[in-house]
């Protein structure tokens, strides 16, 4: 008579990750989590989930925050004790910020000294682990038995799928992943937690909602972060043209509305230029879907945050708002403040004032007249445009230096967004996690990427090659971190030093760096330096054809260093 099969705690923790029908898990592989590896691989076969194997911790958290960009959902993580969860510290930040959902399973050397193995276990244990995240981490727990893990993994998943999104953190002892336990495989495969509703407007607060906007002939729309569904895009579209009101979209938080429709007030930079600010002025009715530091703008258009207009705001995000990281940015004084998913109070908006579907009226796109000479970033993106953007394409990152009309959204997934907070090295993991949730779509997956950037996370190209994950990288290389060379510039002219010093210390040349030569070390295919806008349309179609035939190539195009 053949014996039961010995369940293991991490085969628990296995079934429930299936039993959420999570398709993929990302990690670097580590010693504390060889029960849990050991489970994903001879227990589910490395199939729901998957391994996606990285290079550097940080590369793993940064391809679930592209995924989470595309999906909304959680792709999960595994990250090894404390020395894989410093890795992935800066990478877990940029998804905080971004508000994006993530189950980080952590794992620490035993917790009883006894069990330590010699000097090894000893460096990779440390107590209260997530207190290196905990400033920007939405929840933690540490279990210490199998059915506690269970519960935490089930309450985790449920957290951060839950509004306001951000990362949850479950570290686990060695020995509860490696230990047999008294769960059974049946209860495991099915357990599964709801996510909690995130709340609708009361029939009041629309009336109140509706009362403030009434007779209003200049409302001003701010789109934040915003979900990214189909429907819930064309109900923004319906609302806008109901109330007849203008739009700022944020490149920072993606596509969330038509560029090129009459109503988007265009161009859009990371940063508000002066018509947005211009229009803030003169507004007469402000209402804010979760807009990305609300009370800066106002500081920007009235000297102080607040409006002296009727200012509605629809954001959950204060409920993330801690003593540490500033990163809710400065609070603004409103009229109204409804901790309600601002798509939901979109959707009852339309419903409440009748509006007609959705129109497909957009203004053609004409692009600029591009000087002869080096090639400037918005001549990179309009010829972009122009060469691939008649095919459905998903730009997953732009430079810092983009703005909205280099390229023309038109759906929910035109563009995903920035990076969160601002963390130099997300972009290539970022990339590799968006372009597996766009693999089985019609869409070209294309990151145009800093080349400091790129640098930084040049070996997470490898993943992306290794799981045969299609990706076109595009590298606006300006030989610099030239961020830094406006700020050297701005100091030595306060100061009246020499401003012709300004890229010591900062500029990315003697030697330039070979980044069409580092892909390939990836397994990659690429091209470049391309400096002339004839050899980057040649090299576009190239890279197209390979990319749709199931590749991964990068172009690395110099451009002038300048904004």
């Amino acid at each position: 008579m053949s014996e039961t099969p010995v369940y293991y705690g991490s085969d628990a923790i296995a079934d429930v990750l299936r039993a959420h029908g999570f398709s993929h898990i990302a990690l670097t592989p580590g010693a504390s989590f060889r029960g849990l590896h050991d489970s994903l691989v001879n227990y589910l076969g490395n199939t729901q989930p998957e391994m996606v194997l990285c290079l550097h911790e940080e590369h793993a958290v940064a391809v679930a925050h592209g995924y989470a960009k595309v999906t909304g959902t959680c792709l999960p993580v595994a990250l090894h004790s404390n020395v894989g969860l410093m890795h992935a510290a800066m990478a877990i930040y940029n998804a905080w910020c971004d508000r994006v959902p993530m189950i980080i399973l952590g794992a620490t050397g035993p917790l009883d000294a006894e069990k330590r193995r010699p000097w090894i276990d000893w460096i990779h244990t440390s107590q209260d682990q997530a207190q290196v995240i905990r400033a920007y981490c939405k929840w933690d727990d540490q279990p210490v038995s199998a059915a506690g893990a269970v519960h935490a993994l089930l309450h985790g998943i449920q957290m951060t799928q839950s509004y306001p999104q951000a990362p949850v953190y479950i570290n686990c002892d060695t020995e509860l992943f490696e230990a047999p336990c008294a769960l059974t495989p049946a209860e495991m495969q099915t357990r599964t937690w709801p996510v909690i509703d995130a709340g609708a407007l009361s029939v009041d607060m629309l009336a109140r909602v509706r009362g403030l906007l009434e007779g209003k002939s200049r409302i001003l729309c701010l789109f934040g972060r915003m979900e990214r569904s189909d429907a819930s895009f064309a109900a923004r579209v319906a609302l806008i043209e109901a109330w007849g009101a203008t739009v700022v979209t944020d490149l920072r938080t993606g596509s969330t509305f038509p560029t090129q429709h009459p109503n988007h007030l265009s161009p859009g930079t990371l940063m508000p230029k002066p018509e947005v600010i211009e229009a803030v002025r003169q507004a007469d009715a402000i209402v804010s879907f979760d807009w990305i530091d609300l009370g800066g703008l106002f500081r920007q258009a009235f000297g102080e945050p607040r409006a002296p207009l009727p200012v509605i705001s629809f954001s959950p995000d204060h409920g993330l708002h801690n003593g540490w990281s500033k990163d809710g940015c400065e609070p603004a004084a409103t009229t109204v403040s409804v901790a309600v998913h601002p798509d939901r109070a979109i959707r009852q908006l339309v419903d409440a004032y009748g509006a007609p579907p959705a129109s497909k009226a957009l203004l053609p796109w004409h692009p600029k007249p591009q000087s002869e000479g080096p090639l400037s970033v918005e001549a990179l993106g309009q010829t972009l445009y122009q060469t691939l953007g008649e095919s459905p394409a998903t730009l997953i990152r732009t430079p810092i230096s983009w703005q909205s009309h280099f390229w023309p959204f038109v759906d929910t997934l035109s563009h995903l967004g920035f990076d969160g907070g601002g963390g130099i090295g997300s972009g290539v993991g970022m990339a590799v996690g968006a372009a597996l949730a766009l693999r089985d779509t019609d869409r070209l997956p294309i990151a145009i990427l800093g080349d400091g950037d790129y640098l930084m996370g040049v070996s997470g190209v490898w993943s992306a090659v290794h799981h045969q994950i299609p990706l076109l990288i595009v590298i606006a290389n300006n030989r610099s971190f030239f961020n830094d060379e406006v700020h050297q510039e701005r100091v030595a002219v306060i100061r009246g030093r020499d401003v012709a010093n300004k890229g010591v210390g900062i500029r990315i040349e003697d030697p330039d760096p070979d980044l069409a030569g580092l892909a390939r070390a990836q397994g990659a295919l690429a091209v470049g330096p391309i400096t002339t806008a004839e050899d980057l349309v040649e090299s576009l179609r190239w890279a197209r054809a390979e990319v749709l035939a199931g590749h991964v190539v990068v172009v690395d195009v110099h451009v002038t260093r300048s904004y």
